[in-house]
């Protein structure tokens, strides 16, 4: 059985939010097979990070419905939709600055194996959380920095601190909002190939400007415009839709979306 004839692992249906009277998503439709790869894309204001908000956990949608391989989670709080198997990283770091690369790693990684805080555990004898964590720093590519507080290291090492810990709880959905941000090209293109093999086999969601990290990770983009879903489709598809480029405002979108654009191509 392939991953299109299994069940969708992630189901947004008529998923609308307002906050006041503002409405900032609209009868929003999306369906995430097991193991796809979800490029989202959209002008400022169209609703990417609330979209995330939803699914997360972080509000509630004002109407529809958000369902996890077949469960509804709207109104869920955010502890119980990480525990069924959705976790995120944030446009801004979220790590323990004053805690080392391990401590950060096995922090995240003892909640998923059930460890509550105790007084009176010693953490150096876990060895299931141990050897977790030794995994998580050399997937990350951390090794070299197991002892070095979080503050200390740079911003792209932060950045693959925090998709450590977002990939703690062994989540089989993984959202991440504009993950490169603020990095240099090159940057960039070492962690788009980090995220891809640190979440290979998982249903990945990702809000990203930087259209070649996009070509590096997804398999199909989805343009939101104004709350809605305007096109979801393969890149090469949503580069040639009239409808996306009129939605852009004459935008260049041919070179937005073009790899050779973004310094893929000859």
């Amino acid at each position: 059985m392939t991953s299109r004839t299994l069940p969708p692992v992630l189901a947004l249906k008529n998923v609308s939010k307002r906050y006041g009277q503002t409405e900032v998503l609209r009868s929003f439709n999306l369906v995430v097979q097991p193991g796809e790869r979800v490029g989202i894309i959209g002008p400022n204001g169209a609703g990417k990070s609330t979209l995330f908000n939803l699914i997360s956990g972080r509000d509630a949608p004002s109407a529809g419905q958000i369902l996890l391989d077949g469960q509804r989670i709207d109104g869920k709080t955010p502890f119980e939709i990480s525990r069924l198997g959705v976790s995120r990283s944030f446009q801004i770091t979220q790590v323990f600055a004053q805690l080392s690369v391990f401590d950060n790693l096995r922090c995240a990684a003892l909640w998923r194996l059930g460890y509550r805080y105790t007084m009176w555990k010693w953490l150096g004898g876990l060895e299931d959380a141990n050897a977790q964590t030794e995994q998580l720093m050399h997937l990350l590519r951390l090794d070299h920095q197991r002892h070095t507080l979080a503050a200390h290291l740079s911003y792209a090492e932060q950045r693959a601190l925090d998709l450590g810990i977002a990939l703690a709880g062994n989540a089989n959905v993984v959202l991440l909002d504009e993950p490169t941000a603020g990095m240099s090209r090159s940057e960039a293109t070492a962690f788009t190939r980090l995220i891809a093999q640190a979440t290979e086999g998982k249903s990945l969601l990702i809000i990203e400007h930087d259209m070649q990290v996009l070509y590096g990770l997804a398999q199909n983009i989805a343009v939101m415009v104004g709350g809605e879903l305007l096109a979801y489709d393969t890149a090469d598809a949503v580069r040639t839709d009239a409808r996306v480029q009129a939605a852009y405002l004459g935008m260049a979108l041919q070179d937005t979306l073009s790899p050779v654009a973004q310094g893929q191509g000859a």
